[in-house]
């Protein structure tokens, strides 16, 4: 075994002396690597590979450098030039690198040492830069030693200056290529070098979204790409101006463009740090469907892992929602974490701050301590103005994150099942008379109550696209019952086989076996109770399915009226009377008989009235995103815990049911 050192041999006695004959190993095999050589020798030390990422990072460091003249106010315009031959070209107006010799090496101008020495840079003392991405002082220097030809202009004072590099060393001096007008800035020109990264290209697709990216981080610079078409493959624009006012809040428009939303408009804003200090830009909204997203940025580099700015964004919502509802007095806020309330954002923060610490070279995650709190002071207040003056929206997006809380402790308390295999055979509920056609298409699953509605329903049915599943009188009232009986509740479970696409974090809307389900309850209070108890299940349990519509109820009729060989269906009181008026004679004798219930009608009746889809009429159970609030307060009153809070809606609204029925 080797021992320790590394190296053959016993470990016991005195230890070998470096150096000793028949070792190999002496001082002429310490390596010194000197200029840029460790980046060739190690490119991925400095960014993170060599593979189409780590190529696509030279171009954004090059851009970057420009951005950060932008941001410091001394540039407005940059422009992207990809060119065949898998060149690159990013020209800038700022102040032009500085080109007059460097004081601790005298015969370098300042542009060479950027270019050629490790940790250089304008960047470190912040005298000529008071926030930037670059911070190490090696992001100019790794793009020169790995490219194989690099050229820079440099604009300074109405001169213009120009030298050539090839993997890191100049093979020019720096020339006087005499007076300019109207030009200042920096041009970098370069082509990766195919030792480090082979036959692999610049993707015009990915460098034009870096820059539209860039442009709308800092909304007071103006991005110019143009890339030859021949580089084109996709709808990716051959030239486009990007320049974009609105900043962030253009960024996230145009992310979530045709998405429903749970806040009518993003909220949205940018503030200072106390002396300062830096800035902050937001953008964020709520989905209704999806994950949604959080893009973060440091001083415009992404961060695609976060950091201490994005915990100090979290923190400053969750806290300020938290105390909104305790304003409202709506206890279950408390239960309210940042997974329930950016499960659904969509958003876009971006800071600017003074000495940024990152993760790494390649600057994936910002670890600056002091940007927690700046971030959280400065947004806090902003939210909580943002909540108050809207109450409605604020009561939309505190029902919303309510709703993903309760969603997520009640995942918490159910017990993990197996799924099933694929090879094992599905079983469903022994109640359920399928339908024949395989695919969910065109196919209804309708919930009755009781056997006997069910024997109906199963006679009047169309046997290829409607299934019936008979349950068995009222069900769990989920809004008020305990995680453990919700799932002890066998007619809930045989429910949520019969439709196959789970709940919770097992919900899969592709595995939804029916296309629209249907309940079909007797047309009377009892039937209406049954409805009321299955709706509170599908929201609570299945909101989806009710948002995207699949959810219906039936109308079957509660009379019949038959005269002279007619036979006229009511659907209540009401309905009958106008029919009685309408349909028949005054002197007319009409029976008149009343359906005690769904399993007393007979299947052909059934099925003309309710269940055939030439003839019947269906509600669809909607959920308006504008109304989530009203809908959760209204069910937790009628369906939740609290009598009182039923007892008080009796109260409020007995006088208008009393004068409907007078009128009726």
């Amino acid at each position: 075994m080797n021992d320790l050192f590394g190296r053959g041999g016993a470990r016991k006695g005195a230890p070998a002396v470096a150096g000793a004959q028949g070792d190999g190993y002496s001082a002429k095999d310490i390596e010194v690597l000197e200029g840029l050589e460790p980046v060739r020798r190690r490119p991925g030390m400095y960014i993170g590979g060599t593979d189409e990422n780590a190529l696509h990072h030279l171009a954004a460091e090059v851009l970057d450098n420009a951005m950060d003249e932008a941001v410091a106010g001394h540039a407005d315009r940059i422009e992207v030039t990809l060119e065949p031959g898998n060149w690159i070209c990013v020209r800038d107006n700022g102040r032009g690198i500085p080109v007059d010799p460097h004081p601790k090496f005298p015969k370098l101008s300042a542009l060479e040492v950027i270019l050629t020495t490790l940790h250089s840079g304008g960047k470190f003392s912040g005298k000529a830069y008071d926030t930037s991405g670059g911070l190490h002082g090696v992001g100019s220097s790794v793009v020169n030693a790995l490219a194989a030809r690099l050229d820079v202009e440099v604009a300074r004072d109405r001169t213009l200056f120009t030298q050539s590099y090839e993997r890191g060393k100049p093979v020019t001096k720096l020339k006087n290529a005499g007076p300019v007008q109207n030009r200042r800035g920096t041009l970098i020109r370069f082509q990766p070098d195919p030792e480090i990264f082979g036959a692999q290209e610049f993707k015009a697709t990915r460098l034009y979204r870096l820059c539209r990216s860039k442009a709308y981080l800092f909304r007071g610079v103006e991005i110019r790409w143009s890339c030859d078409a021949s580089l084109i493959k996709d709808d990716t624009p051959a030239q486009a101006v990007l320049h974009f006012p609105g900043g962030l809040q253009d960024f996230l428009a145009s992310a979530i463009e045709g998405q429903a939303a749970v806040v009518p408009a993003p909220w949205a804003g940018d503030a200072g740090f106390p002396d300062g200090a830096g800035r902050v830009e937001w953008a964020a909204t709520w989905l209704e469907r999806g994950d949604g997203f959080l893009n973060t940025y440091a001083n415009t580099i992404p961060t695609p892992q976060g950091g201490t700015h994005e915990a100090g964004f979290r923190a400053a919502l969750v806290k300020g929602l938290r105390a909104y509802g305790e304003l409202k007095k709506e206890k279950r806020a408390a239960a309210v974490t940042a997974e329930d309330l950016f499960g659904g954002v969509a958003g876009m923060l971006s800071v600017f701050v003074r000495e940024p610490q990152f993760q790494g070279q390649t600057k994936d995650k910002l670890t600056s301590p002091e940007a927690a709190r700046l971030v959280e002071g400065a947004l806090r207040d902003h939210f909580d103005h943002w909540l108050a003056g809207d109450p409605a929206r604020a009561d939309n997006l505190l029902a919303f994150a309510i709703e993903r809380a309760e969603d997520r402790l009640r995942r918490r308390a159910e017990k993990d099942t197996p799924r099933k295999t694929a090879t094992r055979k599905l079983r469903l509920p022994g109640k359920l008379s399928d339908c024949s056609r395989e695919s969910a298409e065109g196919t209804e699953l309708f919930l009755v109550e009781g056997d006997s509605a069910g024997g109906s329903a199963k006679q009047a049915r169309d046997r290829e696209t409607q299934a019936v599943l008979p349950l068995r009188g009222k069900i769990l009232n989920v809004a008020s019952a305990t995680t453990e009986k919700l799932r002890q509740n066998q007619e809930l479970k045989d429910l949520i086989e019969a439709l196959g696409c789970g709940v919770g974090d097992r919900f899969d809307i592709a595995k939804l076996r029916y296309g629209r389900v249907v309940i079909m309850t007797d047309a009377d209070v009892d039937g209406a109770h049954i409805a009321a108890l299955l709706m509170t299940f599908f929201y609570k349990e299945l909101p989806e399915l009710v948002r995207q519509g699949r959810v219906f109820l039936a109308q079957p009729p509660l009379y019949r009226l038959q005269a002279g060989g007619v036979s006229v269906y009511a659907m209540d009181d009401a309905d009958r009377e106008r029919v009685l008026k309408k349909r028949f004679k005054a002197n007319q004798k009409v029976e008149v008989s009343r359906f005690k219930g769904l399993g007393e009608m007979p299947p052909a009746a059934l099925k003309e009235t309710t269940m055939d889809p030439k003839k019947r009429t269906l509600l669809r159970v909607v959920l308006p995103a504008e109304d989530r609030a009203f809908t959760s307060e209204r069910i937790e009153a009628l369906m939740g815990r609290k009598p009182e809070l039923r007892f008080q809606f009796i109260q409020e609204n007995a006088a208008s049911v009393a004068t409907e029925a007078l009128d009726a």
